[in-house]
């Protein structure tokens, strides 16, 4: 077989396999929101509806439906990407997701590229002093950065460079001003504020982005500094490199262009694959920065028990995770020459 017909023969095996993944997600969703205990209706309305009021809003949730044409109504909205409504707000979760979007993502991309920035450099450093002290001093940030919970390193950035020094604000995406100046066209406030001609609003809004970005970061920094620093490894212990090194060729650009090379490949895979814990990171970051993003607003949906809405923007997080790593692995099919198509 030809390598574009194999290669066609994968996207099509990975889009299958992304099917039943992206079923069983949401059924998870969809049970988990029917078992938690309480009326989402009567919660949402509080004491201010009649029990006859109710009853209608019931049933025009389809709550009063039985449970499986519940689900299949859900799975038939899922593709139409139908999210729903809120419940409290009658916002439309897709009104949600473009509003608010901009902001979760301005977040992650941020905190991926601290990543990078950070880790990928360690990383060769690492490789290059192995078992040294910079090596085994480098390994130990990735555990601590990956195992310190979001919210604490968000809380101690905010004690430190907001309060103690003063230097960086610690919450919100930008100044009043800034937010209520810049006409909104890309939701995406960054762009925004440059599409409106206004730097200064451009270097307000990035200020505000450096914190909740590092914060985010720093747990993907360790994932980084390990790839890199095994791979370069694997790579440099190569014959061909040996023999490189051999012929005269300088150790740097031997570890330039041998090693770094081979160790980015799997570096992009594992952040596309990564996406899934930088929302999950963004959910408790957003709401330690009041940053505008999906996950805050997620965050206000739980403490009202909106559970539509929560639904919803769950939904949509799996759907958007589900798609990432069928991209990730269709980019790495064609970056990466060991990838086997059949």
């Amino acid at each position: 077989m030809s390598h574009t017909g194999s290669l066609r023969v994968f996207v099509v095996q990975r889009v299958l396999l992304s099917v039943p993944l992206l079923l069983m997600l949401l059924t998870i969703v969809f049970v988990l929101m029917r078992v938690i205990p309480g009326d989402p209706i009567a919660i949402a309305a509080g004491d201010r509806l009649s029990e006859e009021q109710l009853q209608e809003r019931r049933a025009a949730a389809g709550f009063d439906r039985p449970l499986w044409l519940q689900y299949v109504e859900y799975l038939g909205q899922m593709l139409t990407l139908n999210f729903g409504s809120a419940l409290t707000d009658s916002r439309p979760v897709g009104s949600i997701l473009l509003q608010n979007g901009g902001a979760t993502v301005t977040l992650t991309v941020a905190a991926m590229l601290f990543a990078l920035v950070v880790g990928i450099p360690l990383g060769v450093i690492s490789a290059g002093r192995r078992d040294g002290v910079a090596d085994v001093a480098i390994r130990l940030i990735g555990p601590l950065t990956y195992a310190a919970p979001a919210f604490f390193v968000g809380l101690l950035m905010q004690l430190v460079f907001g309060v103690w020094w003063g230097l960086l604000p610690t919450a919100g995406q930008a100044s009043t001003i800034v937010i209520a100046e810049t006409p909104r066209v890309t939701n995406i406030l960054l762009i925004d504020t440059l599409l409106a001609g206004r730097p200064d609003f451009f270097m307000d809004t990035l200020a505000h982005l450096i914190l909740p970005g590092v914060t985010l970061g720093l747990l993907m920094v360790g994932v980084v500094i390990r790839l890199v620093r095994v791979n370069m490894l694997q790579t440099l212990s190569a014959d061909h490199v040996e023999a490189a090194v051999a012929r005269g060729i300088p150790a740097a650009r031997v570890s330039r262009n041998h090693g770094l090379r081979n160790a980015l490949v799997p570096v992009v895979t594992v952040m596309g694959l990564q996406a899934a814990a930088l929302l999950s990171g963004a959910i408790l970051t957003e709401a330690t920065f009041n940053w505008p993003g999906v996950g805050n607003q997620l965050v206000q949906y739980l403490n009202a028990r909106d559970y539509t809405a929560v639904q919803g923007l769950v939904t949509a997080f799996a759907v958007i995770v589900v798609l990432v790593s069928l991209l990730i692995d269709l980019i790495n099919a064609l970056i990466d020459p060991r990838v086997k198509y059949a």
